[in-house]
C-alpha cells in the first residue's frame, strides 16, 4: 500500500500578553474541508464550546475502529444498521493512561453475534492509530439484533 501523507494547518493569532490572558482558541483546517474549531480543555483555559486535542484523540480513535469495524463486517457478510461509540479517555498531567471504546452496535441476524464480537477484536488489530499509541485502547462492545 505504500506511505499515505496527511497535511493540515492550525492558525491561532493573538497576543500571548500572560498564560491566563491569551486567546486558546484555533482553527484546524485541511484542503476541501470545513474548519474545525479548536481551544484547549477548559482546564487548561480553553473555550469550553469548541474542540480539545484530547478530544480529538479520543474520536480519532473511535472513528479508526469503527471505520475498520463496518470494512470486516461487510466482508463478513453482517449487516450492521446502527453503530454508536461513547469513547472515554483518562489522561494524567502528562499523557494519557487509556482509552476505552464503547460502541453500541446493532446488526440484523442473530447468527452473526459471535462473528460479530469476535471482529471487533479483529478490527481492533488492525486500526492505524491504536497501533500507533504508546497507552492502551480498550474496546468493550455491546452487540444486539434489531
Amino acid at each position: 500500500m505504500g506511505e499515505h501523507h496527511y497535511a493540515v494547518e492550525v492558525v491561532w493569532s493573538g497576543a500571548t500578553t500572560d498564560y491566563r490572558g491569551y486567546s486558546r482558541n484555533h482553527e484546524a483546517h485541511a484542503p476541501g474541508r470545513p474548519p474545525i474549531p479548536g481551544s484547549a480543555d477548559p482546564a487548561f483555559h480553553g473555550d469550553p464550546s469548541r474542540w480539545n486535542p484530547e478530544q480529538l484523540l479520543v474520536a480519532a480513535l473511535a472513528e479508526c475502529h469503527m471505520l475498520w469495524y463496518l470494512h470486516l463486517c461487510a466482508d463478513a457478510g453482517i449487516v450492521v444498521t446502527d453503530y454508536h461509540d461513547a469513547a472515554t479517555g483518562t489522561m494524567d498531567d502528562r499523557r494519557f493512561l487509556h482509552v476505552t471504546l464503547h460502541p453500541h452496535i446493532t446488526i440484523t441476524t442473530a447468527a452473526h453475534l459471535d462473528t460479530a464480537r469476535t471482529l471487533h477484536t479483529t478490527g481492533h488489530a488492525r486500526c492505524y492509530l491504536a497501533n500507533s499509541m504508546n497507552f492502551p485502547v480498550h474496546h468493550e462492545p455491546t452487540i444486539v439484533t434489531g
